[in-house]
């Protein structure tokens, strides 16, 4: 199966930069498992639920992971924190002019920062002060690429869940950034139970595909949790997964067994699915892995007319950008 089969024209000003005015206020493309598609609100979803539907969201909380330091010579150089090891050490990707050498110490402020080992494209490094308090004295919040402007104010709490309760991402599990207090409490008004799981999105989430061909690709790997009493209760229900990292989350334990560890499962057509019966989820990079679950779990032909069908009618796309209901 080849990578450019999951590829779509996209015009850049469909790139959505800032959040909708409200979290709520986000369009929702609904396609079916027909292949029908139907535009609504957001605001639609309650109205989507009943008795039967277990809403599964993940609670991860991102870090402010994005730091900017010095070599030791005076050179200019970003650390974005992958990764915690333990209290002071981490796995981070390394911004330089030149990548530093193992035994080389870099600076965040005073903190000394000493590179230990180098695997891959992440360095594993020690930090003279806890990891976490450096963060939160010094840390921005790690945008993505293709959102161009300087983190401000706002995206400190709107690049985060209003359940975010767990720190460890790097990257905000972006279809959960649609909810807000009210739309929860309509949901559950429904009759619809709420279940979280953990998945701490990693780094590897915005780096591209690398290979022409989509079974040679390897997905990084990220934590993931799930309580036993929660996944218990999702037993004869509808289970609708909010986000690609939550779907990951629960099929890796449908095949594993495991309720929590690492998880590098790369979901691509031909994936049999046995827990997620809907998906709510953003619009996707072309050639993506997330677009190509979204193609797995919908099917590719439905799923990409969908895609062209959200760029005709100017939905935004992205991590601040506008929902997709996915049915399987």
């Amino acid at each position: 199966m080849k990578v450019a089969e999951f590829d779509y024209a996209l015009p850049p000003g469909l790139i959505a930069q800032h959040p909708a005015r409200r979290r709520a206020d986000s369009r929702l493309l609904h396609l079916d498992a027909a292949g029908n598609l139907r535009d609504l609100r957001f605001a639609d979803l309650p109205g989507l639920l009943g008795a039967g539907d277990a809403l599964v969201l993940n609670d991860t909380r991102v870090i402010k992971a994005r730091l900017a330091g010095r070599k030791a010579s005076g050179g200019r150089i970003e650390l974005f924190v992958e990764r915690l090891l333990g209290p002071r050490e981490a796995l981070v990707l390394i911004r330089a002019s030149h990548p530093p050498r193992a035994g080389a110490e870099l600076f965040v402020e005073k903190v000394s920062v000493k590179v230990v080992a180098r695997h891959d494209d992440l360095f594993q490094v020690s930090f003279s002060e806890d990891v976490e308090s450096t963060l939160e004295r010094h840390g921005a919040v790690p945008l993505p690429p293709y959102i161009v402007h300087e983190p401000q104010a706002e995206d400190a709490e709107r690049y985060q869940t209003v359940y975010a309760a767990r720190p460890g991402a790097v990257a905000a599990p972006t279809a959960g950034l649609h909810f807000d207090a009210s739309m929860l409490k309509a949901i559950l008004e429904t009759g619809a139970s709420i279940e979280k799981v953990t998945l701490h999105v990693g780094a590897g989430t915005f780096q591209p595909v690398r290979v022409d061909e989509v079974e040679k690709h390897r997905m990084h790997k990220e934590r993931y949790a799930i309580p036993p009493d929660a996944f218990r209760r999702l037993s004869g229900k509808r289970v609708l997964a909010v986000g690609t990292t939550t779907l990951r989350a629960l099929e890796t334990h449908a095949l594993t067994g495991s309720l929590e560890g690492e998880t590098d499962l790369f979901v691509y057509p031909g994936f049999k699915f046995k827990v997620v019966k809907r998906l709510l989820t953003n619009f996707h990079l072309p050639k993506s892995t997330l677009l190509m679950l979204a193609c797995a779990f919908g099917g590719r032909e439905n799923v990409l007319n969908a895609y062209h069908h959200a760029v005709r009618n100017e939905y935004r796309f992205f991590s601040y950008g506008d929902a997709m209901l996915i049915e399987r």
